[in-house]
């Protein structure tokens, strides 16, 4: 019996890992895409100039939530992008949000996603003080999982105040702590990406501290590389950085070479851990086209750039003065499915993620022995345990202070050989 359930547990994960879909999501600071500021015109920052490249990007990366900021608040320069540059060349399924400008601000956010994997199902502007922090909740669609199922992810999209005095550090922290108190009082169980240029240079940065650091411990952020410290001019974290492409000005990009780390996508616990069916792939995050060998240099200065081509780190270099940001999402959809389909005691976990005390609610269908067990990964057996309960609403708790911080899987078998199977993460 007992292989019998190892292999069941092993065949219940390879379904997952088969019936999966991926995702990769792109953030940008597209520098006053359609926008003339006078120091950034189109002598040096001419739009369809910056197309060409950015087809070439998107052509590498193939994002499926394209996330960007400093894009020009008229909404035509913002479909121009999306006829111009994603749909082309018999692409015709990427859509973009509606555009919202409540700072009144030249330029703005935007999201772009491929609409044969999501939709759009609603956006919020999360505050508007100096510019707007915008909330984009997507659902991901899929034929084989059943009607009404769904997985959501939430992108928040911000570009916080630039500079590095402690003025511009206080409004960047006044601008995260009206987006945290929006998205506590929405989303404090979702999948949630916090993404944008945060002009972030250190992680003693106050706005910075305040995603990883907020004081709801539910609704902190997680930074998936975790490189803590001194970004700026630090040739330390010379793979992280994301800023600035350019070593010398040419009017528009910023000078200074690749030493600062800007640009972000933060993700919630429930990514972090897979609690949702969206986790976040593990070393998926990058800075695009950053080799780490520029430092305080052009992106494409010699020596030749180690990790994307000639044609890729040249598009990077004219396109913008930020390297993107990309990370890819695992959606997982079998063993939702499977629990929906095959839980005849209609159980459910009352807290997961958990640490201490394990709490289930289920429906007994019959009066009798009913046996839990816990299993990793490998199918090992971790924990069991096993009682009596009567027919009706039954509740069930197992402790796991013991267990070390993981992904499992708990399994229900009564009398009669009936089973299901639930995910459950202990940290």
């Amino acid at each position: 019996m007992k292989r019998f359930f190892t292999i069941s547990i092993f065949l219940l994960l390879a379904m997952a890992v088969r019936a999966g879909d991926t995702l990769t999501v792109m953030q940008y600071n597209l520098l006053y895409y359609g926008v003339n500021t006078g120091f950034c015109n189109d002598d040096n920052n001419q739009i369809d100039s910056k197309n060409e490249s950015l087809k070439l990007i998107i052509g590498e990366v193939k994002p499926d939530i394209f996330t960007v900021n400093e894009m020009s608040a008229i909404e035509s320069n913002q479909q121009y992008l999306l006829d111009n540059v994603l749909n082309i060349d018999g692409v015709n399924y990427y859509q973009k949000a509606a555009t919202i400008n409540q700072a009144g601000s030249n330029i703005v956010n935007m999201l772009y996603y491929d609409s044969r994997k999501l939709r759009l199902k609603t956006q919020h502007t999360a505050q508007r003080y100096i510019r707007d922090i915008h909330v984009y909740e997507l659902y991901y669609i899929s034929t084989d999982l059943p009607q009404g199922d769904t997985s959501f992810v939430v992108c928040v999209v911000a570009h916080l105040k630039a500079g590095n005095s402690n003025d511009n550090m206080g409004k960047r922290k006044i601008m995260a702590e009206n987006a945290m108190t929006f998205l506590e009082a929405r989303y404090t169980e979702e999948n949630v990406l916090f993404m944008g240029d945060f002009n972030a240079y250190s992680s003693s940065d106050d706005a910075y501290q305040t995603f990883i650091n907020y004081s709801n411990a539910a609704m902190r952020f997680i930074d998936p590389i975790d490189m803590p410290g001194a970004w700026n001019n630090n040739s330390t974290f010379a793979a992280i950085h994301t800023q600035s492409t350019h070593s010398s000005n040419n009017g528009c990009a910023s000078s200074g070479g690749m030493d600062d780390r800007f640009d972000f996508i933060l993700i919630s616990d429930e990514v972090r851990f897979g609690t949702k069916s969206i986790s976040y792939i593990e070393d998926s995050y990058k800075a695009f086209g950053q080799d780490g060998l520029h430092f305080n240099g052009n992106i494409n200065s010699p020596p030749a750039n180690a990790v994307v081509s000639e044609e890729i780190v040249n598009a990077l270099f004219n396109m913008s003065d930020h390297l993107p940001v990309v990370l890819q999402l695992y959606v997982d959809k079998t063993l939702d499915l499977y629990e929906q389909q095959r839980n005849p005691f209609l159980a459910g976990l009352l807290n997961n993620p958990v640490s201490d005390l394990l709490r289930l609610s289920f429906y007994q269908p019959m009066a009798g022995n009913l046996v839990f067990n816990l299993y990793n990964t490998q199918g090992q057996l971790i924990k069991s345990d096993s009682q009596s309960f009567m027919t009706g609403k039954q509740h069930f708790t197992m402790n796991v202070e013991s267990v070390p911080a993981g992904f499992y899987l708990l399994q229900l078998t009564n009398e009669k050989g009936l089973s299901t199977v639930m995910k459950v993460l202990v940290r």
